[in-house]
């Protein structure tokens, strides 16, 4: 097969820069294959990040590198990314490769790729290459990392709230078994703004001295919440306390770099913000902290001073992890601060629009610090499964609109809402006059 691998990584020719015309200034010639003929090809309009949001013209642009379904306006993009065409042209022709050269290429030429991959993800986090480990995704690091660390000892606690993620609990629930530690489960405060946030991390180290690890949520898949965590992370480690922290839906939702979180333990997915394809994410543990993951399950694979050693997946699907270099440079071409911003747009333009109905909570302050594009809302009084599905549903079949409900927040079940770079100004008018007929509904 005619197909050139080193291209395809770097993303310098082949489906690996497809789809980017538009998006950068000088476009690859070879995006010429994926762009029909006649759609023009913009530059990257200048300016501030904010300034580009806004920039309607240019998101039409980008929305054009993403093939939907007009059955709905999807506002659930929460669950995993769309795949730009970009990416999706790189899996299937990594795909067609694994298939046709089999275990040739696999047993031959698929470590280089993959540790390749490796490079190009730590270089765009901001870290050493061995630092990360590849993983299924974000469960799959966390539960690698909560149930690997061995700082604890019986008598000890480990703490998490009620916006971390489901599987992170069961895990942080789990070291009750595995080390005989006391599980603290508490609740953050509504309304959250910074500082109660803050007040209610220090209220909990002080109050529980025994705490050594700390579950954080970079964003909450329940509410969109952002916490600082950086300054939580540094708070904790005054204490003598660790942090986890679950980056599963920040990184590509928000501009930042991995020193920014300030914490040793980071679990991170690929196929949500990143719009790699399903089924890919990474492990972070700072250097200096490895010796205090265990091995898993004492792999042998890798050495003890290998980051590699803590995570032993099996075999995998091989060709989401060929097209991640893809999704990187559609997010690099866009640019993380500009997808940031557009992402935060669209949320303040349904948001906004709502804020004055009396029975309904939004529950992301207005500090655009602390929260991206995915926000959650809840009508007073409906607070249960039942009662949150059937908004869903009105929402559905009555306007043409998706969300999904989430449970697991201490005061009650709520609706999450959660625009991607593909929809428009419009979708968000029509999300928030849905919104307000189901908050005079329900």
């Amino acid at each position: 097969m005619d197909f050139d691998r080193r291209r395809m990584l770097t993303g310098s020719a082949g489906a690996g820069a497809i789809a980017l015309a538009g998006l950068v200034a000088k476009p690859a010639a070879s995006a010429a294959t994926m762009i029909p003929a006649g759609r023009k090809r913009p530059s990257a309009p200048k300016g501030s990040a904010d300034k580009i949001a806004g920039d309607e013209k240019y998101w039409k642009q980008v929305a054009k590198h993403f093939e939907m379904t007009d059955a709905t306006v999807n506002f659930e993009n929460g669950y995993f990314g769309a795949n730009p065409r970009n990416v999706r042209t790189a899996y299937a022709q990594a795909t067609a490769r694994i298939q046709e050269e089999n275990s040739w290429f696999m047993r031959r030429e698929f470590g280089t790729e993959a540790s390749a991959v490796r490079e190009r993800i730590a270089a765009e986090l901001g870290c050493t290459v061995d630092e990360i480990a590849l993983t299924r995704g974000a469960t799959e690091a966390l539960q690698a990392i909560i149930g690997g660390y061995n700082k604890l000892a019986p008598g000890d606690a480990v703490a998490y709230a009620d916006l971390d993620y489901d599987s992170m609990q069961y895990a942080m629930n789990w070291l009750r078994e595995r080390r005989g530690v006391e599980v603290i489960r508490t609740a953050i405060p509504e309304p959250a703004t910074r500082q109660s946030v803050l007040d209610y991390y220090e209220r909990l180290l002080t109050d529980n001295p025994k705490i050594k690890l700390l579950l954080l949520t970079h964003v909450s898949h329940r509410t969109g919440l952002v916490p600082p965590i950086g300054q939580i992370s540094e708070m904790a480690a005054a204490r003598g306390v660790d942090t986890v922290v679950d980056a599963a839906h920040s990184w590509g939702q928000l501009d930042f770099n991995v020193t920014d979180l300030k914490s040793p333990f980071i679990g991170f997915n690929l196929h949500k913000w990143m719009g790699a394809p399903l089924g890919v994410g990474f492990l972070y543990t700072r250097k200096d902290r490895l010796a205090d993951i265990d091995r898993h399950f004492s792999d042998e694979d890798y050495g003890v001073g290998d980051v590699r050693s803590r995570i032993h997946t099996g075999t995998t699907n091989s060709a989401n992890l060929l097209a991640v270099p893809a999704a990187l440079d559609f997010h690099r071409a866009v640019g993380a601060a500009n997808k940031q911003a557009r992402l935060r747009l669209l949320r303040d333009r349904w948001v906004h629009q709502v804020l004055d109905v009396p029975n309904l909570q939004i529950l992301t302050p207005e500090d655009p610090s602390m929260y991206g594009a995915l926000t959650s809302f809840r009508i007073y009084d409906n607070t249960t499964t039942a009662q949150s599905t059937a908004i869903t549903n009105y929402l559905s079949d009555e306007w043409g609109v998706f969300a999904v409900r989430r449970g697991g927040v201490e005061r009650g079940e709520v609706i999450r809402v959660t625009p991607a770079l593909y929809n428009t100004m419009d979708d968000a008018d029509l999300f928030a006059r849905a919104v307000r007929a189901a908050a005079s509904k329900f």
